[in-house]
């Protein structure tokens, strides 16, 4: 028996579930939606734009708060406001990015030939 090796034995032992029950847990089936109700992984193009948007929108609204607290010294977290800063000015930057993408490529389907 010095040969023989049982994989997954420790983690049988630990967990009581066996390497394929372990694997099989990342996976949940779906639940049938009742008629009538949208599936929420399924958003449209304009509503995920919408949505990252107002995620810009509200960051930039935190840093403006964080930076007129800091001015008018109801807080002295000078790192968190700076933190709060860029990631406004980074999350702007890539909406940007991602206008300027989405330009260039409408630009590109209306030069098509129909």
């Amino acid at each position: 028996m010095d040969g023989l090796q049982i994989r997954g034995g420790q983690s049988l032992l630990d967990t009581g579930k066996t390497t394929n029950e372990t694997r099989n847990d990342g996976f949940q089936v779906a639940k049938p939606l009742s008629p009538g109700q949208s599936d929420p992984t399924k958003m449209s193009f304009a509503d995920t734009l919408k949505e990252a948007v107002g995620n810009v929108n509200t960051l930039q609204k935190t840093a403006d708060k964080q930076a007129q607290d800091l001015a008018t010294g109801k807080t002295s977290d000078i790192p968190q406001v700076m933190m709060a800063a860029e990631k406004a000015d980074i999350a702007l930057r890539l909406m940007v990015q991602v206008r300027n993408k989405i330009i260039s490529a409408y630009e590109e389907v209306m030069k098509m030939q129909v």
